[in-house]
């Protein structure tokens, strides 16, 4: 968070008998009295800063019987707002409490991951908080589980191509994997792909080829609702294959989901002519070798 200072012009003409009556009072408090102890200044400056202080001491009160950052009654959520002695000025800034702290580092695996057109909601995505009731979803669990193991140790495995119906959870099971290697250090992107398509066609500026450069050079892709898109030349030879020829020619682990057999995404990508049909059999050719194939068919929880 940007720093928010309030320094007091030391040259400002003050009432000192109101000043030092208010100081008074204000002393009284245990808590007031705790964070002027621990300002190396004469009580002539500091009560000068006497409302800015009492200020500090209220949040300070509401941290002290805080449970978690949900509960935080202060201004800012999860900081409090504490004074600190910079070049004999006395500032007042907002610092991150226990619980913001904690949160932060608990969250900072996000930085290793980028997505593209996917609800932010995703980023907390997380194998322990998997719902494991459905049989049928048991063995892409157990699969993505073993791939964890062995990504982690180093062993070349392929991707998924994950096929099922809607809402059965598969973007989540595939982003909660992703999510816990992203806390190892590990570099992923996660793609909406209809939406990576459209933007991409309508806006493919610097910044927009850089997100496509590092989309196809991530460490662990997943390509999310393959199939949902229209099927264009342009889409499936010089962005769907340009993506996969790169990441076969340097065994990167790419995954897919989609409600589209792998038989009918081929179909999906011909269109109506009979080079399209020799184009398509070639993307899926290079799926069929990046991927192994699981179909979960699982109660759909988006009703």
């Amino acid at each position: 968070m940007k720093e928010v200072k309030n320094i007091i012009d030391s040259k400002y003409h003050f009432n000192d008998y109101e000043l030092k009556k208010n100081f008074d009072e204000a002393y009284k408090d245990d808590t007031f009295k705790n964070i002027v102890n621990k300002i190396k200044l004469p009580k002539e400056e500091l009560i000068k800063y006497t409302s800015l202080i009492k200020d500090c001491s209220v949040e300070l009160k509401n941290c002290e019987n805080c449970k978690n950052i949900m509960e935080c009654k202060n201004t800012v959520t999860g900081y409090v707002y504490y004074p600190s002695l910079e070049q004999n000025n006395l500032v007042f800034s907002y610092i991150a409490c226990k619980y913001k702290k904690k949160l932060e580092k608990e969250r900072a695996y996000q930085n290793n991951v980028m997505i593209v057109d996917m609800p932010k909601e995703i980023l907390d995505a997380s194998m322990k908080n998997i719902y494991t009731d459905d049989k049928n979803r048991l063995e892409t669990i157990k699969w993505l589980t073993t791939f964890i193991k062995k990504y982690e140790m180093g062993e070349k495995t392929k991707g998924l191509y994950l096929t099922g119906n809607f809402g059965c959870g598969k973007t989540y099971l595939v982003a909660a994997c992703f999510n816990e290697l992203a806390k190892k250090g590990k570099k992923v992107a996660i793609v909406y792909y209809p939406e990576f398509l459209r933007e991409l066609k309508e806006n493919f500026s610097d910044d927009f080829k850089n997100i496509f450069n590092k989309t196809k050079k991530a460490e662990l892709l997943l390509i999310d609702d393959i199939g949902a898109e229209t099927t264009t030349n342009w889409n499936r030879d010089e962005i769907l294959g340009t993506i996969l020829q790169y990441r076969m020619q340097e065994s990167l682990p790419t995954f897919f989901t989609s409600n589209l057999s792998i038989k009918e995404l081929e179909e999906h990508l011909a269109g109506s002519d009979s080079e399209g049909k020799i184009k398509s059999r070639r993307i899926i050719e290079r799926i069929k070798y990046l991927t192994d194939n699981i179909t979960m068919v699982a109660e759909n929880r988006r009703k």
